[in-house]
């Protein structure tokens, strides 16, 4: 299953309380893309952060991979997971009168 992963930083986290972490918080990342849960992982433009492809057998599986993050074992960031699917919409741009 492939999802889109948002951190979620958590009440009273702040860049200074992140950075004790963010060696590790980059290793992990570095293990999880070697393991092949992560697939992609990007900054956020509109705020600090990071967006992660992922893939998992479930959200379930994904939330707990992601919960060994350093950020969130120390309660500074959670996560939103968004299951993602293919778009198979694709016909109707071919279906008669669209072509």
């Amino acid at each position: 299953m492939k999802l889109l992963c948002l951190d979620i930083p958590q009440p009273g986290a702040s860049l200074e309380k992140y950075l004790p972490h963010m060696t590790d918080e980059a290793r992990h990342a570095w293990q999880m893309y070697k393991g092949g849960i992560i697939r992609d992982i990007y900054f956020r433009q509109d705020r600090p952060g990071v967006a992660i492809i992922a893939e998992c057998e479930s959200v379930e599986a994904a939330k707990q991979a992601l919960s060994e993050f350093p950020l969130a074992k120390a309660g500074l960031i959670d996560w939103e997971v968004i299951p993602l699917g293919p778009f198979l919409n694709w016909e109707s741009l071919f279906a008669s009168g669209n072509a």
